[in-house]
């Protein structure tokens, strides 16, 4: 007999084993990525998780289905650290943890831009899909930085995207000769953004006509082949 959950939802709850094999390809597809990029193959991702290639075709047809559930636990991790910072007292501490935690993820997983590539319509459909989810909590992480004064008040949102895309760019460079050296720069940059009552340094005004990055802190920005414009997470 169906069990009501399944007949109230319409989707039948995975069994007990098929469920452990769904965790175990997650979690050797997304190791598999991290070291080696989307060049990976399902064989090689089957054989890393210690299952069946039928096992792993009979759930995803293809690469990019196994890739867009990966996405969506990666923006459930975003989305999780959003929140966990916005529970912190001090607003700055609060900024300053959830771009960390963003740029460790992306420093963590050599694919991860790959993976939320905008150039194709899946691409774009994933970065859409966490902007949604993402893009609010990471605003108001910002905003109650600004508000508490901590902050120096002539920084936008798109300075902080720009900012996140020059530590990615040091990330990406530093991948394979010194993977921490990003967090040196990190702290670099942090000296600048915070309010500095007894010597305030005057932002240069933005260029008219200068490409403006509209994004919110924590923005992974991945640039599109092919196209002028650089694709952020969010707005």
């Amino acid at each position: 007999m169906t069990p009501k959950s399944a007949i109230s939802t319409g989707v039948r709850p995975l069994r007990r084993d098929a469920e452990r094999n769904r965790q175990q390809i997650l979690l050797a597809a997304r190791a598999a990525f991290a070291e080696r990029g989307l060049a990976v193959t399902l064989d090689e991702i089957a054989q890393r998780a210690g299952v069946g290639v039928g096992t792993v075709y009979r759930r995803y047809a293809n690469k990019d289905d196994l890739i867009d559930e990966l996405y969506e636990d990666i923006i459930a991790e975003l989305a999780a650290a959003a929140e966990a910072q916005l529970g912190q007292p001090d607003p700055w501490k609060g900024l300053v943890g959830f771009l960390e935690q963003s740029l460790a993820m992306q420093a963590s997983n050599s694919a991860l831009k790959e993976i939320m590539a905008g150039g194709s319509h899946r691409g774009r459909e994933r970065v859409a899909r966490a902007r949604e989810r993402v893009a609010p909590l990471a605003s108001e992480i910002f905003e109650r930085a600004k508000q508490s004064g901590r902050l120096r008040p002539d920084v936008t949102e798109s300075d902080m995207a720009t900012i996140h895309a020059m530590l990615g760019a040091v990330i990406d460079s530093t991948r394979t000769t010194d993977p921490d050296a990003w967090r040196r720069y990190f702290r670099i940059v942090l000296d600048g953004l915070r309010t500095r009552r007894n010597a305030p340094t005057d932002l240069t005004p933005v260029a008219p006509g200068q490409p403006k990055v509209d994004a919110a802190p924590g923005t992974i920005t991945i640039d599109v082949p092919d196209e002028t414009s650089t694709c952020s997470l969010y707005r």
